[in-house]
């Protein structure tokens, strides 16, 4: 924004609401570990007893993604598309966002970045399990990009920037879950030809 421009509030409990929320988000930014661990116990009765082991680099691993992607998303992505949408003022239009908007792009943001973070510990899982590999996700890396270029336009402002700083991290992400999706499925073929 300008320098002396600001937010405002239209509506009377809207700032009590978004301090609400922003409390809100902050707790379950907080608690992702706690999340995640749950999560792991959902799907652990399907592990080995060796495999369990893993449990804290699992919920380590799924907390910095997540995190990481939000706060990548909050600080690289938000403030581009912020910008965009501010660039429609001209001499006969200026801009007032509200807080409430702005609060809720914000989290949006937030919130889809940090779970398209996660793509690594997804295709870790899926190899687990048997249903991708890594020549699986290698032949298919053209419909993925194009697959990562829909959700960014989708989850992003409707600008090229951000929609680039979305897709570029999920590429790399991707790549890496070629890798992983490589070394899960080599553990578990090592396991099966020891029984």
């Amino acid at each position: 924004m300008a320098p002396g421009d600001r937010l405002v509030y239209t509506g009377l409990p809207e700032m009590f609401l978004v301090y609400i929320k922003t409390a809100l988000v902050a707790g379950l930014l907080l608690a992702a570990p706690y999340v995640f661990y749950q999560f792991y116990l959902l799907v652990a009765p399907g592990y080995y007893q060796k495999e369990k082991r893993n449990i804290t680099l699992f919920v380590l691993c799924s907390t910095v993604l997540f995190v990481g992607g939000s706060l990548f998303g909050y600080f690289v992505v938000f403030p581009y598309g912020f910008k965009f949408f501010l660039a429609f003022s001209n001499e006969y239009l200026r801009p007032l966002p509200s807080v409430r908007q702005y609060f809720s792009l914000a989290v949006k943001l937030l919130f889809a970045f940090g779970f398209v973070f996660e793509l690594p510990v997804v295709a870790f899982f899926l190899s687990r399990m048997g249903v991708v590999t890594a020549d699986f996700l290698k032949q298919k890396r053209r419909y993925a990009i194009l697959l990562i270029f829909i959700i960014a336009a989708v989850l992003t402002p409707p600008d090229v920037i951000s929609q680039f700083l979305m897709a570029i991290p999920l590429m790399a992400l991707y790549e890496i879950s070629i890798l992983i999706a490589k070394i899960a499925g080599k553990k578990d073929r090592e396991s099966e030809d020891k029984t």
